[in-house]
């Protein structure tokens, strides 16, 4: 999960840092353990709340009929104010939930505070645990523990539109130079349209460019995090992203400031030929006026045959290091992020399952998730798993170097290594 930022001004940057930073923690793990009571559980409220809070009842029910003397509190809480609720509860343990549902990216910068409990022991001694997918778990770990249990994944594909994919007598594309060249054709061929619409804030449809060409955003060197956005394959996958904005594609006037929203909203109004866009987008085009013109595959590569690596965004739900509550805390967490809850879940709310072989069952079944299972079966990537991330995403280092290029005001290279600079400052690298 992110946020995008736009920062303009040092007030702005002073209140970005501030809702961003790693919230403290003044509170050590709880000492208790009791087994019955209340344990009370934050999860994030939805534009479509009641199929996931029938979802979770329905667990409730269930946890609470295998625990005498034990009740579930479901308390919903909206996902902006998300920052200055986990902070409160990190430093007052009387406020704090026993079980949370969070982002992924946010995972870093909670356990630099001390608020989760570390349940490594606690997934491996999970039957179903076997079967979560390796890379998905993978980010939920810190120094090796992990402080989560993946919930829910979400990954982008590209969709493109049949009809006019056809008018121009093109096929479809199968490596990332393909898609320019489609995008670039269907352009010309429909002039009042966008080839592709993507965007100088759409840093999630960005990163398969840049890690499909051998970049990467960073990588781990003893204690601390070191940017790679300077290395040659970084600038080349930078360099074949920021090609599609440009005044034959995706004007950068135009499209400068899309986030992946925004470029998404550009494919379902009918204004784009292509989009990058999420699972989680599917049932807005399948429900808008192009819904029998359009299509989706899994990203290409940079070589035929070969997709590009998805960022593995999603939500995981974990313990807080002061429930007093540990065991029921645990266990509410194995049973609503259970394979039984998940396959519940996807029904309710498309939400793509953790665990490999509901990912199967769900594509098997559902043809319009498979472009999607299929791009997580290839491999995903995730943003540098350090508190540092929340103060880079916040002042906007890995947007602002796309914006730079696709304004003119600075080129490949200059971009590139100034962001690199940035970021190595965040991780104190250099």
């Amino acid at each position: 999960m992110k946020l995008a930022r736009t920062v303009v001004a040092v007030a702005l940057t002073a209140l970005a840092l501030s809702s961003c930073a790693p919230p403290t923690s003044n509170n050590a793990a709880a000492t208790e353990d009791e087994t019955s009571g209340t344990i009370r559980v934050w999860l994030f409220s939805e534009v479509n709340q009641d199929p996931k809070s029938a979802v979770v009842e329905e667990a409730v029910t269930e946890f609470e009929a295998a625990h005498s003397g034990a009740s579930v509190d479901i308390q919903y809480i909206p996902v902006d104010s998300r920052a200055e609720r986990f902070k409160a509860a990190f430093n007052d343990p009387s406020s704090a939930p026993d079980v949370a549902e969070f982002g992924n990216t946010d995972l870093a910068s909670y356990v630099a505070s001390g608020g989760l409990a570390d349940v490594s022991e606690d997934i491996k001694n999970w039957d179903e645990s076997k079967d979560l997918d390796s890379k998905i778990l993978a980010t939920t770990e810190v120094d090796g523990k992990n402080y989560g249990v993946p919930w829910f994944v979400g990954v982008r594909a590209l969709y493109y539109r049949t009809d006019l994919l056809q008018q121009a007598g093109l096929e479809v594309p199968k490596t990332l130079d393909e898609v320019e060249s489609a995008a670039r054709a269907m352009r010309a061929a429909n002039p009042n349209m966008l080839g592709i619409s993507v965007g100088g804030a759409a840093q999630f449809a960005a990163m398969p460019y840049l890690w499909a060409h051998g970049g990467n955003i960073a990588t781990k060197e003893g204690e601390t995090f070191v940017s790679g956005l300077d290395s040659a394959e970084s600038r080349e996958g930078v360099a074949a992203y920021t090609r599609l904005l440009q005044d034959d594609i995706c004007p950068a006037q135009t499209c400068a400031e899309f986030g992946g929203n925004a470029s998404v909203q550009q494919f379902v109004a009918g204004t784009s030929a292509m989009t990058i866009g999420g699972d989680f987008n599917y049932k807005a085009v399948a429900e808008s006026a192009i819904k029998d013109n359009f299509a989706v595959v899994p990203l290409p590569g940079t070589t035929e045959g070969t997709i590009a690596p998805a960022f593995a965004g999603g939500n995981n739900l974990g313990v807080f290091n002061s429930s007093t509550h540990r065991t029921l805390a645990t266990d509410f967490v194995k049973l609503l992020a259970s394979k039984k809850y998940q396959q519940k879940m996807f029904d309710a709310m498309g939400n793509l399952p953790t665990f490999s072989d509901v990912q199967d069952e769900v594509a098997s079944s559902n043809p319009q998730v498979a472009p999607f299972i299929e791009t997580l079966g290839a491999g995903t990537n995730f943003v540098p798993v350090t508190e540092a991330w929340s103060t880079i995403d916040a002042q906007g280092f890995f947007t602002g170097m796309y914006q730079k290029i696709v304004t003119g005001k600075a080129d490949v290279e200059t971009a590139t290594t100034e962001a690199a600079s940035a970021m190595n400052a965040a991780f104190g690298s250099k």
